[in-house]
């Protein structure tokens, strides 16, 4: 039997951290490279639509659609499964259940087909369930087992070894796909999706070996408990009227976010289009590096922003990173050529690692003493679902009207400037 560590051991903080480093090959291999890659390669843009639950969808739409509803449905059961597994005690399986099922439905991508289309969807979308779902509870421990002054830079290695495992395992794919053609090219992306449920399976076990089970609690889940997870979320939600600053601090953390997520998800559809690619070939291949570096750069992003907030404090931080955002969507609009495309995502992964590492840490600094951390961090989770939802709303509208992505991506720049009035009204105390 597992000894239980105590709260702030070196043992214990890195275990945490490293299940950034099983589960991120998620967010890179499927979310932004090699999925999209394989995506567009069995369904080509001048190809037919797709039926599915007898409507006909364009597949970039319906892969967009998938997508929301698998947001959706984190951001409707996350509260009320955290408000369960608080309550009895069970967080760690929670957790399990949730990286398991987005593990093996990344090995169920194996067999996504045109002909097998509709397994194909529902391992996409249990693959987004299981990835978001786990990480509900995995930012709910970052309280539970790190001091206030070791959070930021706890946050900050999880992230950075979450990028340096999902590069190490990109790059394993890359090998197995450049240089192949067709069918042969087809099934080694095939085969990367395999790996990177087998690298999540399997790297998340040093996690699980050492986190603690949660709250010592003997209660069992029953019908009364299962209303429980309501009466947690009114719960939070009074004490989060009561708290100014942490309510404001939310609402700021909404309002950038949302505009983060949709740079983050669009980012390599907006290469592929608004950029001037010589050959099919140099688009691939660009689009693959640009990945590796913001992902590369991201580390040195996280690690930098934790040591300006701890010389300049977090929200004066964020206000900074919120301005360098918004410069960047402006500067994306004039981007056109490969190279200007490489130093905006140099610049991207700078912030993106910054910002998602500090806004993490700064909403666990602000929590109240409380043991119900997992419901505190479901609000944290939806804001940010919700927010994913409403700003690839925004954008696809925009990208439809105007027909032009980098006049959406223009519109996000209001989002940081709303954000950097928001944090301005985030009291000290």
């Amino acid at each position: 039997m597992t000894k239980t560590l105590q709260k702030g051991s070196k043992k214990l903080l890195n275990s945490w951290a490293f299940y950034d480093w099983a589960n991120s090959v998620y967010s890179l291999v499927i979310s932004s490279s090699i999925f999209p890659l394989y995506f567009g390669f069995i369904f080509p843009k001048d190809g037919p639509d797709l039926e599915f639950l007898g409507m006909l969808f364009k597949p970039t739409s319906l892969i967009s659609y998938v997508t929301a509803f698998a947001f959706l449905t984190v951001a409707i059961l996350s509260p009320l499964l955290s408000g369960i597994a608080d309550y009895v005690g069970k967080k760690k399986r929670f957790m399990q259940f949730f990286c398991y099922l987005g593990a093996f439905s990344c090995i169920g991508l194996y067999w996504f087909s045109e002909e097998n289309i509709y397994f194909g969807v529902v391992c996409f979308y249990f693959g987004l369930i299981g990835f978001w779902g786990s990480l509900v509870y995995y930012n709910s421990y970052l309280p539970d087992i790190a001091y206030k002054e070791q959070q930021d830079s706890l946050s900050a290695k999880g992230y950075s070894l979450g990028y340096i495992g999902s590069v190490l395992l990109l790059l394993i794919c890359l090998y197995l796909v450049l240089g192949k053609e067709g069918g042969e090219a087809l099934d080694a992306m095939r085969l990367s999706f395999v790996l990177t449920g087998i690298w999540w399976l399997l790297f998340s076990q040093y996690t699980f070996y050492y986190l603690p089970k949660g709250n010592h609690s003997k209660q069992k889940v029953t019908r009364e408990i299962l209303f429980n997870g309501f009466k947690e979320l009114k719960k939070v939600q009074k004490q989060l009227f009561h708290n100014i600053r942490l309510e404001r601090y939310l609402v700021a953390f909404f309002v950038y976010s949302m505009a983060v997520q949709t740079v983050m998800l669009v980012a390599t559809y907006f290469g592929e289009q608004e950029i001037n690619w010589a050959t099919d070939s140099e688009k691939t291949t660009g689009l693959i590096i640009s990945i590796l570096v913001i992902q590369l750069v991201a580390v040195a992003g996280a690690y930098m922003t934790s040591k300006l907030a701890a010389e300049f404090g977090n929200i004066k931080t964020l206000l900074f990173i919120n301005i360098i955002w918004a410069i960047i969507c402006v500067f994306a609009f004039f981007v056109t050529e490969p190279i200007h495309f490489y130093i905006t995502a140099a610049f991207v992964g700078i912030v993106m690692g910054g910002i998602q590492s500090l806004s993490r840490s700064t909403y666990s600094k602000f929590l109240p003493e409380t043991e119900d951390t997992a419901s505190y961090f479901s609000f944290y989770d939806v804001a940010e679902k919700i927010g994913i939802v409403i700003g690839m709303g925004i954008f696809a509208t925009i990208d439809q009207i105007s027909g032009s992505m980098r006049n959406a991506i223009v519109f996000l720049t209001l989002f940081f400037i709303i954000g950097v009035f928001l944090l301005l009204r985030v009291p000290k105390k």
